[in-house]
């Protein structure tokens, strides 16, 4: 799947304040069946499906803003900066607990890990948030960050995938 961030028919209002953007390929959960207070048990009931995601991330906003002890969610949360692929169903794939996982930019390495070094797997994430929000079905839940992550530079064009749900091509304009 490709995609332009930002869309090219369309103006981003935070673009002119980026500075510094960094990919980081996630694997996503989609969440299909409503729950609080879930069990790492019984968090994978709670799963739909899996994607490959791009979480992109202002780097140089995300630092400023925790150095001044505000929220980060100015330099993680803009237009346009998390792309995700299609949702593959969990009945179809299972729950992916190891898998390559990986991110070039214009054909060099970036990033390259894999799921089964995730500091928290995706039911310990589930169980986690459900005590802080009622999940709902349709909301995506963006994995963490293995390492090896880099800046791009507009122009740029960042390819990646994760083993068994395909790649996402996002270039940068």
């Amino acid at each position: 799947m490709n995609y332009v961030f930002p869309p090219p028919n369309r103006k981003s209002a935070s673009r002119p304040r980026q500075r510094r953007i960094v990919p980081v390929r996630r694997l996503v959960a989609a969440i299909g069946k409503a729950g609080q207070d879930i069990p790492v048990e019984r968090a994978n009931e709670h799963v739909w499906g899996y994607a490959v995601g791009l979480d992109m991330t202002r780097r140089d906003l995300r630092l400023k803003l925790r150095d001044k002890g505000r929220p980060w969610e100015l330099g993680q949360a803009f237009d346009h900066s998390a792309p995700i692929a299609p949702i593959y169903p969990a009945e179809q794939i299972g729950h992916p607990t190891k898998g390559a996982l990986w991110v070039e930019v214009d054909g060099r390495d970036k990033q390259r890990s894999d799921l089964a070094k995730l500091i928290w797997s995706v039911p310990k994430i589930i169980a986690n948030l459900s005590t802080y929000f009622e999940l709902q079905p349709g909301d995506l839940i963006f994995t963490g960050t293995p390492e090896g992550v880099g800046a791009v530079q507009r122009g740029q064009t960042m390819r990646g995938g994760i083993d068994g749900l395909g790649e996402l091509s996002v270039k940068a304009v």
